[in-house]
């Protein structure tokens, strides 16, 4: 399984940039995303950018990762899924008909 993390970039360059996540830094491809300015936020998948992300998207992928990590810890996991409790799961919408 290949998860993407979402990094920020903390120094920009025309083909690469050096992002940053939870601490850790990486040298990270752009040649799918095009230049990035410092503070962009990224989904990096095996250190290259994929697509941009908005704050609201990278905070609830970090709240997912966080909800794996404890779940596999046997820990509480449930409220860090609080926007998919009480509510039907959508097909993002170029799935959709």
């Amino acid at each position: 399984m290949c998860i993407g993390l979402p990094m920020v970039v903390v120094d920009e360059g025309d083909f690469s940039a050096l992002c940053e996540w939870r601490g850790e830094r990486r040298r990270v491809s752009t040649l799918l995303v095009g230049r990035q300015v410092v503070g962009a936020r990224l989904l990096v998948h095996i250190d290259s950018a994929v697509r941009t992300l908005d704050d609201e998207e990278a905070e609830a992928i970090d709240r997912a990762l966080d909800g794996l990590a404890a779940a596999s810890e046997g820990q509480a996991f449930e409220h860090l899924f609080a926007d998919l409790i009480d509510r039907e799961p959508e097909l993002p919408e170029h799935l959709r008909k």
